[in-house]
């Protein structure tokens, strides 16, 4: 047998019989459950993200759309017929439509929706007809059509009522409550009429010269959408835009984003606690060999030997460990996520293969990183040690072996952060907690050294305990608390993003947007609104322009198609630097918006001055100090931007790209916006106020916000589930560690019982030793958490963060119970088992 093939036998035989013998349990039962952590949040999040991405894209009909305004032909059009994947088409344009007849028609401009077959291929229509409110799950028939609410207000059209399109006569069959492509567009306030595309060509509206704007969607695998992407991108043509779910409407996007960021944060939790276990674990085997060790010195092995045996255990327990935990996590989230499927009333994609590899990938990783160092060290243990037992086992590359850890322990932060600030904020967390924890550790031992005297029966035991293994419990006493503070930031975190959505999407919300209220009518319009029981709203000015220059040079949208290099970067670059501006005033910032370069402007400026909101700015190339230039009805508005703004865009409020100061805008042509929450029992308001002011237009929004409040309830559960599972994982991870490190308490503990001490004095000595441990280690925790969170909320999640102080008190005290509990749940054994097996097994 070669050299290798010896090592080999010899590992897997050292192996089996740690195995048999009890001695590498521990150490498995850590490692597998740290995969199974690991591995389930990596199933659990791939599969939630892939079927919120899906339920999300109801917002676009389908998994990608592209929009021109020619047919869509060619290489896009035939990318969309490949297998795998189901494509439709519709037609938008407006028109005039007429209500009535004689005398009493109404008409008036209508935004007009012809659909093909098979739309929408997400989602669904909800509408209201003569069989009640219902789920669509078709088009409208031939010879009828559908109409928004809203419009059908507008208008007065009810039901059974037939609506003129050009020289066609259609009849309305359905109102339209929720629509799946819904968006929100100031500008775009038509009445929506619905009909099926086989109508549109009686209608004689597609002629030469038409403004017409067609759309091609499809659905589908995902590898067959991302390559149907792929082509589209590389193949559009002059006046055709793609878009994918990532450019769905704001709020929707930043609920899937935090969504996103929460879940890598459960992963990087995951992985800490691991890591954690797996060090305390190998640790405790590395002292077990110890004299095992020394004995094979003795009878000639060579340091290459030792190593060659030892690391070939641990890389064979690394597979077998890994392989246990990825079947298991497999099971555990094919439950997790049936049970998921049904709570959140959509299909769930099936797990990929991506999470397992990562399974492996983590947990070879994590016991190379940690398990390694105490199991290298092995090879520098004396021979001596077979005769004297207090000779030093520390491993002189001490510093080397815990910057090795804590590198490993960084990689795969970096790893599965996918945040830079994500990563680094949790690796300076890390350090930090860690150096305070052993810190007060030390002070710990140094201050029960000092008060040991004074102290009597059980209590000067434990504590005792504590001073006379002063690295044991400084070991503890940090991974203790470093698990309790990956655990707590998770919990900190988790609460502020429920609570935010709550906020955001709460019932109050405003549904009604309205516009074109001109100057003379501000007063009336808020005395009118707050007499139909409605809070008066806030009006604010709204003026469109144009982008004529920047920094003095002009510009156009043609400055920016090869900015950047990213074909799809520079094409939104250009469309919004071509489009027209919704500018504002503002004298001070509502809590939705928040500086995060620059001073916003106090008062009114002695110059005008801009604020541009900072993912605008960014896709555009501006900052701070720029000066642009709009064209406003002929007349040019030239100022610096002095600020940038996140925004949160998911409050429902009006907002703006591009703010600027009290005065600048006065003197031209404005009108005025705001947003008001319309209660479901006044049907009559919309009638009411465009009969009192016919100007005005009232956008309904009702139905965007049906969806995106849906979308963020799925997001939250998802987020719930992935929480306690996490949770879960995690406090079974942390008992792994807690566990792994009793062998010197179950030896003393046996001494005592030979000895003659009670079951009630150990109890009491061990009580008192693991609380002063858990105590401490709880305190420090939430201290870091809380400091972390906030860090974390502020810099990764754009979340508003006040310390709550009474939950990380109450995360504290739950945190020294539960290594109250965990410690003498470990330590029973000596309680139960015969005084003379205890010391019979440590010896």
């Amino acid at each position: 047998m070669s050299r290798r093939g010896g090592l080999f036998g010899l590992a897997w035989r050292q192996l089996r019989r740690d195995l048999a013998a009890g001695d590498i349990r521990i150490l498995l039962a850590a490692l597998v459950l740290a995969v199974v952590a690991v591995t389930s949040v990596g199933f659990i999040t791939d599969r939630a993200e892939r079927a919120l991405a899906i339920e999300a894209n109801r917002l676009l009909g389908g998994d990608a759309v592209v929009r021109g305004d020619t047919p869509i032909a060619g290489r896009v059009g035939e990318a969309a017929g490949a297998s795998g994947l189901r494509n439709t088409r519709t037609v938008e344009f407006q028109s005039m439509i007429r209500v009535g007849s004689g005398a009493a028609v109404d008409l008036r401009l209508g935004d007009l929706r012809a659909l093909g077959e098979g739309f929408p291929l997400r989602g669904s229509f909800r509408i209201a007809d003569a069989r009640g409110e219902r789920d669509a799950g078709a088009i409208p028939a031939p010879g009828t059509l559908w109409m928004s609410r809203a419009g059908a207000d507008t208008l007065g059209a009810k039901v059974g009522d037939e609506i003129g399109i050009g020289t066609s006569k259609l009849r309305l069959t359905a109102l339209v409550l929720q629509e799946p492509d819904a968006a929100l567009d100031y500008f775009n306030v038509a009445p929506k009429v619905f009909l099926n595309l086989a109508d549109l060509p009686a209608t004689g509206l597609v002629q030469e010269g038409s403004r017409i704007r067609y759309r091609l969607v499809v659905a589908g695998e995902a590898g067959a959408v991302q390559s149907f992407v792929d082509t589209a991108r590389a193949n559009l043509a002059r006046g055709q835009r793609l878009e994918t779910i990532s450019e769905a409407r704001p709020e929707i996007r930043s609920a899937l984003d935090r969504a996103g960021r929460f879940l890598g944060l459960a992963a990087l939790v995951s992985v800490v606690l691991a890591a954690i276990a797996v060090a305390m674990a190998a640790r405790r085997h590395s002292e077990r060999h110890l004299s095992g060790a020394a004995v094979m010195r003795c009878l000639g092995a060579s340091q290459r030997t030792l190593v060659g045996i030892h690391v070939g255990e641990m890389m064979l327990l690394g597979l077998i460990a890994s392989s246990i935990g990825v079947l298991i996590a497999f099971g555990l989230q094919w439950a997790v996520g049936d049970w998921l499927a049904r709570t959140m009333k959509l299909s769930i994609p099936p797990a990929g293969g991506l999470p397992a590899l990562q399974g492996y990938g983590v947990g070879m990783t994590v016991l190379l990183a940690f398990g390694a160092p105490p199991v290298l060290a092995l090879r520098r243990v004396s021979a001596l040690r077979v005769l004297r037992r207090d000779l030093d086992a520390v491993e002189p590359s001490a510093w080397a072996v815990a910057i090795a850890g804590f590198a490993g322990l960084a990689a795969l932060l970096w790893w599965k952060a996918g945040s830079a600030v994500l990563g680094g904020a949790m690796l300076i967390g890390i350090a930090a907690t860690l150096s305070v924890l052993a810190l007060l550790a030390w002070l710990l031992i140094v201050a029960v050294r000092r008060l040991r005297s004074r102290m009597r029966g059980s209590l000067r035991y434990g504590l005792a305990n504590v001073s006379r293994r002063a690295g044991t419990s400084i070991a503890q006493v940090s991974a203790l608390g470093l698990g309790l503070m990956a655990l707590l930031l998770l919990t900190f975190v988790r609460t502020d993003l429920l609570d935010r959505w709550q906020l955001s999407l709460a019932e109050n919300a405003p549904n009604r947007f309205i516009i074109n209220v001109q100057s003379d009518q501000v007063a009336p319009v808020r005395e009118f609104i707050a007499a139909q029981g409605v809070p008066a709203p806030t009006l604010v000015p709204m003026v469109r322009a144009r982008l004529v220059a920047l920094n003095g040079k002009p510009t156009s949208g043609a400055d920016y198609a090869a900015r950047s290099g990213d074909a799809d970067q520079d094409r939104e670059s250009q469309r919004r630097a071509d489009r027209e501006f919704n500018l504002s005033m503002a004298d001070a910032l509502r809590d939705d918006n928040k500086v995060v370069a620059g001073k916003f402007w106090t008062g009114k400026p002695a110059k005008p001055e801009f604020s541009v909101e900072e993912r605008y700015a960014q896709s555009l190339g501006w900052k701070v100090g720029d000066r642009i230039a709009f064209d406003i009805a002929g007349q040019r508005l030239e100022a610096p931007i002095t600020s940038l703004r996140s925004v949160e865009w998911e409050s429902f409020r009006p907002n703006f790209f591009v703010l600027a100061s009290p005065g600048a805008l006065d003197g031209y042509p404005a009108s005025y916006i705001t947003a008001v929450n319309v209660p479901p029992q006044r049907n009559r308001f919309t009638a009411d106020l465009v009969q009192r002011f016919p100007n005005l237009s009232v956008i309904d929004v009702d139905a965007v916000l049906k969806q995106v409040r849906s979308t963020g309830d799925q997001v939250s559960k998802v987020v719930q589930v992935v929480f306690w599972f996490s949770l879960a994982a995690g406090v079974l991870v942390l008992l792994a560690a807690i566990s792994a490190s009793q062998d010197e308490r179950l030896l003393e503990g046996g001494v005592m019982r030979v000895l003659g001490g009670s079951r009630r004095q150990l109890r009491l000595a061990q009580a008192s030793e693991f609380a002063a441990i858990g105590l401490l280690s709880g305190l420090v925790a939430a201290i870091a958490a809380s400091v972390l969170s906030g860090v974390v909320a502020e810099r990764v999640f754009d979340l508003p963060w006040e310390p709550n102080w009474a939950l990380a008190a109450a995360g504290g005290g739950i945190g020294m119970l539960a290594a109250l509990a965990a410690g003498l749940f470990a330590t029973r054994r000596i309680l139960d088992a015969p005084p003379s097996v205890t010391l019979r097994e440590l010896n």
